[in-house]
């Protein structure tokens, strides 16, 4: 199923081949950019970009590795500020001087931490039940784990002779279903659509095999760091956490309980009135889902009229 109003397909050229991405709306009304999550594509967004007001451009890229999008060339691993920089490319192909982003969990701390880099850019960053800069659970003092991970990974991946496989729509189906148990039927279909390839025999994955568990890929910062990069926002900053998303599970392994307080907290205490923050219930998935339960504070949020201050 197609998105209503859906306006073209889109291809941003770089330089190991191109960056997908999906347009919705005229390019001429302010533009609203769109950041998938960990392992989804431009589709993620189908459902929500509706029911936001028509007199924004929406752009859904797919990540580099994702999607319709090109891999990276042979031996380069997928770190976030390869991401991060992909949307300054992104942008500065459609001459965008200032716009908003809209992203969901991994997409949204590369949007946060582009906001931060970037601050002049961005009016108005709205985070789907995620944060905007990734703090681990169990502490900064794994991050050498996880390098070794992603850079043993690559190597395997690369290594191994193994042909892509082809399954059954059916199969492919239900393997994702039991990997994003969050994600109805239907849009799980939605994302598969884009995330797939038809052959003969069957269906083939999009995503890179270099592409493995998103630690590998985060690039996680101290609290200290937290607070540093937060300073550095000049965004309005909308944060919706999905009652039953993302950081409301529990896991054996959190060393800290109170990092969910400590991120509400210090945005906050540091963005002031340029920071709202809201609840509502749903999985991490919410925006998909049941994408009514958060299109109207998206609107409303986009529709204020105030923007960045140039000194802070």
């Amino acid at each position: 199923m197609a998105a209503r109003g859906m306006l073209s397909e889109l291809k941003v050229a770089v330089p190991w081949g191109h960056i997908a991405a999906k347009v919705w709306g005229s390019q001429q009304t302010p533009p609203v950019l769109c950041l998938h999550g960990w392992l989804d594509n431009a589709n993620s967004f189908d459902r929500l970009i509706p029911l936001l007001p028509k007199d924004f451009c929406y752009v859904a890229m797919d990540f580099g590795g994702h999607g319709l999008s090109s891999h990276y060339s042979p031996g380069l691993p997928y770190y976030q500020e390869s991401f991060v920089s992909e949307i300054r490319r992104v942008v500065a192909a459609l001459k965008w001087k200032q716009f908003s982003i809209l992203g969901h969990s991994f997409g949204g701390t590369v949007g946060g931490m582009f906001s931060s880099i970037f601050p002049e850019m961005v009016n108005k960053l709205i985070l789907l039940d995620t944060w905007p800069f990734a703090l681990d659970p169990k502490g900064i003092e794994r991050v050498p784990i996880y390098r070794r991970g992603a850079m043993e990974h690559v190597l395997q991946v690369e290594a191994s002779q193994k042909p892509l496989q082809v399954v059954s729509p059916e199969d492919m189906l239900q393997r994702f279903m039991k990997n994003n148990s969050h994600v109805s039927e239907e849009n799980a279909r939605l994302l598969l659509q884009r995330g797939t390839t038809k052959v003969a025999t069957g269906l083939m994955l999009n995503r890179d095999r270099r592409i493995a568990l998103p630690e590998h890929s985060m690039d996680f910062i101290s609290r200290e760091q937290f607070v540093h990069f937060t300073k550095q926002l000049r965004a309005r900053v909308l944060l919706i956490k999905a009652a039953q998303g993302y950081y409301s599970v529990r896991r054996e392994d959190d060393t800290d309980r109170n990092i969910v307080a400590f991120v509400t907290d210090t945005l906050k205490l540091v963005l002031k009135e340029r920071y709202q923050y809201m609840e509502v219930p749903g999985s991490h998935y919410v925006h998909l889902n049941q994408p009514e339960k958060v299109a109207g504070s998206i609107s409303a949020f986009l529709q204020c009229k105030e923007t960045i201050p140039h000194h802070l």
